[in-house]
């Protein structure tokens, strides 16, 4: 056999398969073609009705003699509360307060103290008026598990307001 007739022999298979796979398309489409005519001639179905909306009531705002929430009851910066800037700074206002770490309390002559221990492990004595902290912390209270302080921290308005905050005892 020659490599033309081989080759022809090739061709007429290929043609012959083409026309098959031509046929089956054509038959696919008369199904789907069958389909869409029996979807279409189908009834339709029930289209849910619309919600019913609420009717909108109005509201009139009858305070406008009232302060506005959005504008800060005092004047920017005005506030009463304010650093000392003329106090002699302590040493334990070097140090942020979460670095600080109550370690006990001393009774000495009738007043107690707290003992407070700074990141390189050296403790200190400290009693109520003591400041601590970087916002100004002033000690209000000393109790066995804990030493309480008010700080003075900026508002974010310009101002400045008082946070308490804590130390306690650590296990």
């Amino acid at each position: 056999m020659s490599t033309h007739s081989h080759i022809r022999g090739l061709v007429r298979i290929g043609a012959a398969l083409a026309c098959l796979a031509l046929g089956a398309c054509s038959g696919s489409q008369s199904s789907v073609q069958r389909f869409i005519t029996r979807v279409e001639h189908q009834p339709g179905g029930r289209v849910a009705p619309l919600p019913t909306v609420p009717r909108y009531e109005t509201f009139t705002y009858d305070d406008q003699a009232m302060r506005s929430p959005f504008v800060p009851s005092e004047p920017t910066g005005a506030g009463t509360v304010r650093p000392d800037a003329s106090r002699p700074q302590q040493y334990l206002e070097r140090f942020p307060l979460d670095t600080l770490k109550m370690v006990g309390t001393l009774r000495l002559n009738h007043q107690v103290y707290g003992l407070v221990e700074t990141k390189d492990g050296v403790v200190h004595r400290v009693s109520i008026g003591n400041y601590m902290g970087q916002n100004d912390g002033r000690i209000i209270q000393i109790t066995p598990t804990q030493i309480r302080l008010v700080e003075i921290v900026p508002d974010g308005l310009g101002g400045f307001m008082k946070r308490p905050a804590a130390l306690g005892l650590s296990q």
